[in-house]
């Protein structure tokens, strides 16, 4: 999914992206609905792909209540030691390293669901731009989930609203400083071009599998949130 080198980069700004993950102006309300969105219920069970530093998963923790399971992934161990800590207090919550495209589903994670039927959703925020094939992660996601059963991306991409010439120089200014290496001061191919058509293809491929789908745009028409329930 990525090179050792971007596990080391976001190893060494893990304090700094917790911060910006839990108070950011707004991200709040944008984690709650990508919680919304997954359709959990009481005593379900959610992944997220790409959990960092769990910002996410009191969102979902609330969603599934203590008769629920929340499994958090993630590559990067400074980063699931924040998740971890986090968490503690929760014996329902299972945080794992491991490869979103390989997720570490494994028979020990299984014994401690509280839920037999499987996995009711996925979630996963600002993942798919950082890996190599994001549709066929998502057509995999799919393949994991349970009958009936959602899943949720949301990501940041080039807004497309009237007002996007100067959000967007400001967002390709964030995504070149936050894509590893940052000394580099040209890249071969512009990262917000390439994050773009990665974030595109991911989101159409869940569309193309879902039977029912919700979009929404927020924070000046960047984020891009895209939820869809499988048949």
């Amino acid at each position: 999914m990525a090179t050792e080198s971007a596990q080391e980069f976001y190893g060494r700004w893990a304090r700094l992206y917790d911060l910006i993950a839990r108070r950011t102006p707004g991200i709040a309300h944008l984690r709650k609905r990508a919680a919304a969105a997954c359709r959990l219920e009481p005593g379900d069970t959610v992944v997220e792909m790409g959990c960092g530093t769990g910002a996410n998963l009191p969102y979902l923790l609330e969603q599934v209540g203590p008769t629920g399971s929340v499994i958090g992934i993630d590559f990067t161990r400074p980063v699931l030691e924040r998740a971890r800590a986090a968490t503690a207090e929760y014996d329902n919550v299972f945080i794992l390293q491991g490869d979103a495209t390989q997720p570490p589903i494994s028979e020990p994670v299984r014994a401690g669901l509280t839920d037999s039927n499987g996995i009711d959703a996925v979630l996963a925020t600002f993942v798919v731009g950082m890996l190599e094939d994001p549709a066929g992660a998502v057509a995999d996601w799919c393949d994991l989930v349970s009958s009936d059963g959602t899943i949720v991306l949301a990501n940041a991409a080039r807004s497309e609203e009237w007002y996007a010439p100067p959000v967007n120089a400001i967002f390709r200014s964030i995504v070149v400083l936050s894509t590893p290496p940052t000394t580099r001061l040209r890249y071969e191919n512009d990262p917000h071009i390439r994050l773009d058509e990665k974030i595109d293809a991911a989101h159409a491929r869940l569309r193309e599998r879902a039977v029912a789908i919700a979009d929404e745009t927020h924070v000046f028409g960047v984020i891009r949130l895209t939820g869809g329930q499988l048949e």
